[in-house]
């Protein structure tokens, strides 16, 4: 049995329109009932913790979400289970659990939070339990490689710039989470290593999917990744793996950072 990287490690179709937007079901305030709800599904007896680092704070977030048409529970646990704003500027830490997108240097972005669950809801569609092996295109903060960490048994996040890979590092450190393994390279390439991958997820985004993230997706597994359409526009596109070929669904707009080759 091949053995696995040790961390980290350098790096020297059938279109089908569907899916349900990420607004699709009208955002509602969360009410005390829903946050004792959510405060429920992250498996607290009740509120622990101090100001950002209470789970009072992150249950009140997963509330949201599930208003917001999030459903699947290990998601809304997973996102519950990580703090934020470890992985936020620290002059921004106050908006960590808004609903926003926020800067993290080098040009980067942490997704807002609704984007992450709604992805990785869509890695997850059809599966019971926890996913197998995960591939993340652009490791940027570590948040979504965390998250994922709750929903997958192993995670490969590969990050091109290694200031970001470093960033990503720090932040997770504190974490110890023995099924995340970080890796700086192009992540255009995959990591053929890691292959075949339950689910590769990318957050970025290209005029199309790169050939070697299909070959390296497991047969039943699925990807997903914003895409630009004929358009000229990103559109969210999912795409799964069967024993025929690839069926693809062309979901809605979203807006990424461009994908890139090359490491910097």
């Amino acid at each position: 049995m091949k053995s696995r990287p040790s961390f980290p490690v350098r790096l020297s179709v059938k279109e089908v329109a569907a899916g349900r937007p990420v607004h699709a079901v009208k955002p509602q305030p969360a009410s005390r009932a829903d946050e004792l709800k959510a405060h429920q599904t992250l498996g607290l007896p009740g509120p622990i913790g101090l100001g950002l680092d209470s789970s009072a704070v992150r249950a009140k977030m997963v509330a949201k979400l599930a208003a917001q048409g999030v459903q699947d529970e290990l998601v809304l646990k997973a996102m519950g289970l990580v703090q934020r704003h470890c992985f936020v500027e620290s002059a921004l830490v106050g908006q960590a659990y808004e609903d926003t997108s926020l800067p993290i240097g080098f040009a980067q972005t942490i997704s807002k939070p609704n984007v992450v669950a709604r992805i990785i809801e869509l890695l997850r569609q059809g599966v019971q339990g926890k996913l197998g092996r995960i591939l993340e295109i652009g490791t940027g903060s570590g948040y979504q490689a965390a998250v994922l960490s709750h929903v997958a048994t192993e995670v490969y996040s590969i990050e091109r710039l290694r200031a970001l890979h470093e960033k990503a590092k720090k932040n997770l450190l504190p974490f110890r989470l023995p099924n995340v393994h970080l890796i700086f390279g192009d992540g255009m390439l995959g990591f053929v290593k890691g292959a075949p991958y339950a689910g590769i997820i990318s957050a970025a985004g290209g005029a199309e999917v790169p050939e070697a993230w299909l070959d390296q997706l497991a047969e039943g597994g699925r990807l997903v990744a914003p895409t630009v359409t004929s358009a000229g526009h990103q559109a969210l596109v999912v795409i799964h793996k069967t024993g025929q070929g690839f069926d693809r669904q062309v979901l809605e707009p979203v807006h990424f950072v461009p994908l890139k080759s090359g490491i910097a």
